[in-house]
């Protein structure tokens, strides 16, 4: 059985963290704001999913303080799940707690225990700048696999939980309805 293209996402309008099987990248749009930094981002993020077949993105967190970012934050969110479905991708929403519960065990861990636990988990290092982007990016695509049958490497009962609290997709949700000849909805 073949293993599924699984990406995780973790939007952010200043690094967005990409994760696949093996390696995690980082969408980082210096200087740019607004509408271009949203077009900036969504074509970045285009490039790394085009050909998946589930994409796994982080959900809304309203703490942290970003309560001036969230509308567009949130936009990006909605880009993002607009740009699957119009290209017939599959994607599901973690919520960040349940991102943490199943990489760190604990539904409020800190971002560095969670990059801990993906590192000692799956043996990916993430450094620089961008590290917690990527490890939270890593999670949701372990997250995916294990969704979906393949999981990257077992994970205790309590952490496996998680994923029940997740919006996964519903078969042919991805799929836009075919327009009829003459239909103007």
């Amino acid at each position: 059985m073949t293993t599924p293209l699984v990406i995780g996402l973790d939007l952010s309008l200043t690094c967005t963290g990409v994760a696949g099987v093996g390696w995690a990248d980082s969408i980082r749009p210096k200087n740019l704001l607004g509408h271009d930094r949203l077009a900036f981002l969504l074509d970045e993020v285009g490039t790394f999913i085009r050909r998946a077949d589930l994409v796994v993105i982080e959900g809304p967190s309203f703490g942290g303080g970003v309560k001036h970012r969230h509308e567009d934050l949130a936009g990006l969110r909605v880009m993002v799940r607009q740009w699957c479905w119009s290209h017939t991708i599959r994607y599901a929403v973690v919520p960040p707690s349940c991102r943490a519960l199943y990489a760190a065990g604990r539904g409020n861990a800190a971002k560095g225990e969670v990059r801990t636990s993906v590192t000692e988990r799956y043996g990916i290092e993430f450094e620089g700048r961008a590290r917690y982007d990527e490890a939270d990016a890593y999670a949701l695509l372990a997250m995916g696999l294990d969704w979906l049958g393949h999981p990257l490497a077992p994970v205790p009962e309590k952490n496996a939980s998680a994923l029940v609290g997740c919006q996964w997709p519903t078969p042919g949700v991805a799929t836009p309805e075919p327009k009829i000849e003459g239909d103007r909805s």
